[in-house]
């Protein structure tokens, strides 16, 4: 399977969330779901736990990447993922960095091959 990656920078097809989704595996749904709500202090429900990636205009998406500003505006730039928008790295990116380092280096590695 290519990779996905997110507009922020996180790879898609390595998600669990993703990967339930896409196994349509009811076990990893609730064993994301219990580690997330622990990590995130959230009442997760394996339910929740459905997602097609954040690239996707027509299908499931985690129901925080319903109302998250990276995603939204990537969409309104119309941008692969933000590696390819001329205001990349920009401040609401930078906040992201510090609790996900790993999508500035996923991020910074695309662009330096454009």
């Amino acid at each position: 399977m290519e990779k996905q990656i997110a507009f922020c920078g996180l790879i898609c097809t390595e998600c669990p969330t993703f990967i339930a989704t896409k196994n349509d595996d009811d076990a990893k749904r609730k064993e994301t779901a219990e580690y997330w709500s622990k990590k995130y202090n959230a009442d997760i429900k394996p339910g929740d736990i459905n997602c097609e990636g954040c690239l996707t205009t027509t299908g499931k998406v985690f129901n925080y990447c319903t109302v998250c500003e990276i995603r939204k505006c990537g969409q309104d730039k119309g941008v692969e993922n933000c590696a390819y928008c001329g205001d990349y790295s920009c401040k609401q990116l930078d906040e992201f960095f510090t609790f996900v380092p790993e999508c500035k280096m996923t991020l910074d590695e695309i662009k330096q091959g454009l």
